[in-house]
């Protein structure tokens, strides 16, 4: 595990934490990101562009479902911005930032889809989103807990390999 991995351009660098770092910063990563913060920063235009046209006030809760549709697309964008940025390894800090990102989007649509359905639908129609909305959060979860996981193992990954350093 205390190899060094001197044909690389980086003499020194332990080989393990070498691959793990390339991978991090690669151009797919990367490009990842840029599409990410994209797209964010898209909708949030987009939402605000048609929220400011509309010729007579929207109602409350067009208004409140437009807030937390730009409030989603902003936190991507940021979220983009911010890995982007970084000129140190994040050691999976950016998927665990993006898995919570992701959990609260979906526990919030899916909180008030199903809110909606149930005051505005049939108690079938309730259930079925419900059921929907679970299974995403539960989706949603799992990848934060990955992501926690895989952040915790490079942590001790990086911290191991500073003990067996030269």
């Amino acid at each position: 595990m205390s190899e060094r991995n001197a044909g690389n351009g980086r003499a020194g660098v332990p080989g393990e934490l070498d691959r793990v770092l390339a991978a991090e910063v690669s151009l797919g990563a990367r490009l990842g990101r840029l599409a990410v913060g994209l797209a964010g920063g898209s909708a949030v235009a987009l939402i605000t562009v048609l929220w400011a046209t509309e010729p007579e006030p929207l109602p409350l809760r067009t208004r409140i479902a437009f807030a937390a549709l730009i409030a989603v697309g902003a936190a991507w964008a940021a979220f983009a911005a911010w890995a982007l940025t970084r000129r140190r390894p994040l050691y999976a800090r950016d998927r665990v930032l993006a898995a919570t990102i992701a959990l609260v989007a979906t526990v919030t649509t899916s909180g008030a889809g199903t809110a909606l359905a149930a005051t505005r639908g049939t108690p079938t129609g309730a259930l079925i989103t419900g059921l929907a909305g679970a299974a995403l959060v539960g989706a949603a979860g799992f990848l934060l807990r990955r992501a926690r996981a895989r952040h915790r193992a490079l942590l001790r990954l990086r911290d191991t390999l500073r003990q067996d350093g030269p």
